[in-house]
């Protein structure tokens, strides 16, 4: 791939993502102090990612391969995306607010899987050339965080407006990108060109079941991060919240370039394992810190990202791209995506928004954080003492296996 694509795809990942951190991470510190939302509001409203990764996959299936250049139609979604955002950041009641953002992430969430099409079809080495293009959106992700929080934003509409002129902005980028026509022809619609049935087949297996229901079961716990971090470090007092959380996708970047050798040493099942476990120790460590003497304990939690993200979700990808025959990957991440991104977070903006309502203190006094935290933790510890106990990976345990052996006469 020539140096001048590589550099414009990485501008599209850098603003790619730079939209959704910009609005998305504070989302819940603006809605509880400034509009007072009710706990179960602020999760509904960060869930609409939820709906959109529920739908993405039927959209894209639908419309990109068939009709549709993928940069003409990454525009669209952008600039339609861009107004919503704008008019949604005006609104100051509930529904309005919920439908408009729910509106939004309908245009976004297609656009993550849009990027990545687009970003594969340029390339002649995607396993060599997709990474250092795609770690550009980590980058867009951590300066949205740093410059929210450094110019203290977070409890204001301001992130959602930039967001939105951030999101124009790619919009018209989007047309400048190298031309990307549907590969499939157009034709009579069938659900099975977006599902094959010999992708669900896979999951009758028993260990591929097991790693779909972890997967949806952990995705529950999670959700708690995603929609209340920012409100409960803003509740406690941390300065410049949102950009103190940046460390987290900082983490991420370093336990990406240790992956290949944690993999090749641990397995995929130990892997996973860890992955978990360190959802529950990061909730543990939020519901033990505080602002003074244990403040090392909150920045801990966040630097945790790095381990809770990669080691479950890109070594989970990992293990379906293993398991799944070539022809049936995509459609088989798609569905693992639907399960994660989509219901398991949805059921888990419902049951967070419950709790941090229950765990509400009288006369808007803020939230019993220890308590929330302590039952997410709860949830994902019992996740991981179940995956464990129930799922086996005989290829990795051989092969961890035949590398120790290799490596004794060394």
């Amino acid at each position: 791939m020539k140096r001048g694509v590589s550099v414009r795809l990485g501008a599209m990942m850098f603003l790619q993502y730079f939209v959704w951190g910009a609005w998305y991470v504070t989302l819940g510190t603006w809605l509880a102090t400034t509009l007072h939302f009710s706990g179960q509001q602020i999760a509904w409203a960060a869930g609409t990612t939820a709906i959109g990764a529920i739908i993405s996959p039927f959209f894209v299936g639908l419309i990109a391969d068939r009709w549709f250049a993928t940069q003409k139609l990454l525009g669209v979604l952008h600039l339609v995306g861009s107004a919503i955002l704008w008019v949604s950041s005006r609104q100051s009641a509930f529904e309005p607010l919920y439908f408009g953002v729910l509106g939004y992430c309908l245009c976004y969430m297609p656009t993550l899987a849009l990027t990545n099409s687009l970003a594969f079809r340029q390339m002649q080495q995607p396993q060599q050339e997709f990474g250092p293009i795609r770690v550009f959106g980590t980058i867009g992700w951590i300066v949205a965080g740093l410059l929210v929080g450094h110019l203290g934003m977070e409890a204001t509409a301001i992130p959602m407006r930039l967001a939105a002129g951030s999101s124009l902005l790619l919009g018209l980028y989007c047309f400048t990108l190298p031309e990307t026509l549907p590969l499939a022809a157009a034709g009579r619609f069938r659900i099975s060109q977006i599902i094959p049935m010999e992708a669900i087949q896979l999951f009758r297996g028993r260990s591929m079941a097991i790693f779909a229901i972890a997967s949806f079961l952990i995705c529950i716990p999670l959700q708690f991060y995603y929609a209340f971090t920012n409100l409960f470090l803003n509740e406690i007092g941390v300065h410049n919240a949102a950009g103190k959380m940046t460390g987290g996708q900082m983490s991420e970047l370093v336990c990406m370039l240790l992956i290949p050798w944690f993999f090749r040493r641990l397995g995929v099942k130990t892997m996973l394992g860890v992955g978990m476990l360190a959802w529950g120790l990061r909730y543990v460590l939020f519901a033990l810190g505080d602002t003074e003497a244990r403040v090392w304990m909150i920045y801990a939690g966040i630097l945790l990202h790095g381990i809770c993200y990669d080691f479950f979700f890109v070594v989970g990808q990992i293990y379906i791209d293993r398991e799944s025959p070539p022809a049936l990957r995509a459609a088989t991440q798609g569905l693992i995506t639907l399960l994660t991104y989509g219901a398991g977070m949805l059921v888990g903006s419902w049951a967070s928004g419950q709790i941090v309502d229950h765990f509400a203190q009288a006369g808007g006094g803020g939230h019993d954080w220890a308590a929330i935290w302590t039952v997410a933790g709860g949830a994902s510890v019992i996740v991981l003492v179940l995956f464990l106990i129930t799922f086996s990976d005989s290829l990795s345990r051989s092969a961890s296996s035949s590398s120790s052996s290799q490596r004794r006469p060394q």
